[in-house]
């Protein structure tokens, strides 16, 4: 039996220039943090006792007799891609639901690799565990997803990520103080405001109009480098610009597709702003999920109350990525 335990992650600028359509012409730049937030996925080799070979269990369970009969995307094509022979059982569970923006998707397909080469009995490394999950979903699945949240959920930790390129990415991490790392983390308010929605419909238009929003992707990457650049400053104080800068990011972003915001989130926007609120965004591909905002600790007593309707998730960033957390050998 094997358990791997796998990071969501917040995307806080680039978003949006981690898509092959823009980075393999212009390169590409993000800043994210994974965090204490996971996908639980268990794993074995199914004993020899029932009609079916496959038992997959997520929202829904499937018992199949091949591979190919799996509906589950991911689950099917991991399966494929590693050459597994024998049958399977695959239980997975999550602390946050799908569809929430958190790169739940690419959180499941990073640990179920991970989980498969285990059974397998052999070790890989993050890159080969983030390189291996895009090409799935890019490649073979044909998804409409970006790079940055398979690395995110391999190698965790706070990072500027940069695309483009012969090795597809470079992962940098952000390197903080831990008293500034705490007094950042301090100012970010998580909430989930619902709406589940489907990010590679949002997604798909959004790549559909890369070639008209040059200018705004640009302006993205600059706004990445630029909020990178005040959490590497000395003074703590800066960080209050942080604030600023995702605002401008979500005005940009909100403009790269009109499935991207709705008039409830553009509600709950505007009272997190009016109750003190400095900057947030719609996390992922936007339309629902998670909100999340930047808000001076002095005034987060206000936005609380004025958010009060909604979920506040509590979180810390994760500064392993994906781990096996349970190794145990079957005798069939």
């Amino acid at each position: 039996m094997i358990i791997t335990r796998t990071p969501f992650r917040i995307s806080f600028f680039g978003g949006g220039t981690d898509y092959p359509v823009w980075y393999q012409n212009h390169g590409g730049v993000v800043l994210s943090a994974a965090i204490n937030k996971y996908c639980y996925i268990s794993c074995r080799y199914l004993p020899p006792f029932f009609e079916y070979t496959h038992r997959i269990r997520y929202t829904f369970r499937e018992e199949t007799k091949s591979i190919d009969e799996i509906k589950h995307p991911s689950v099917r094509e991991c399966l494929r891609f590693l050459d597994i022979q024998k049958g399977i059982e695959m239980v997975h569970t999550s602390d946050i639901p799908a569809r929430s923006g958190i790169g739940s998707s690419s959180a499941f397909t990073v640990g179920f690799l991970h989980a498969l080469y285990a059974l397998k009995g052999k070790m890989c490394t993050k890159r080969q565990l983030a390189r291996e999950a895009i090409n799935i979903e890019q490649n073979i699945i044909k998804e409409n997803v970006g790079s940055q949240d398979q690395v995110a959920a391999a190698f965790g930790g706070l990072n500027k990520i940069v695309f483009g390129g012969s090795e597809l990415f470079f992962v940098n991490p952000v390197p903080l103080h831990k008293d500034k790392l705490d007094y950042f983390q301090d100012h970010l308010l998580l909430y989930y405001i619902g709406m589940p929605r489907t990010a590679s419909d949002i997604a798909g238009e959004q790549i559909h109009n890369t070639a008209q929003k040059e200018g705004e992707l640009k302006n993205l990457m600059a706004l990445t480098e630029e909020a990178t650049a005040i959490l590497n400053h000395d003074d703590f104080e800066r960080i209050s610009e942080f604030g600023k800068l995702l605002n401008e990011a979500w005005k940009i972003k909100k403009s790269l597709s009109k499935l991207i915001t709705n008039e409830s989130i553009d509600q709950i926007y505007s009272t997190a702003i009016s109750a003190g609120a400095t900057g947030g965004k719609v996390l992922g591909a936007g339309g629902g999920g998670c909100m999340l905002f930047f808000v001076p600790v002095y005034n987060q007593k206000k936005v609380k109350e004025a958010l009060n309707n909604l979920l506040l998730i509590p979180f810390r960033f994760d500064t392993m990525g994906t781990q096996m957390v349970h190794y145990a050998t079957q005798d069939f």
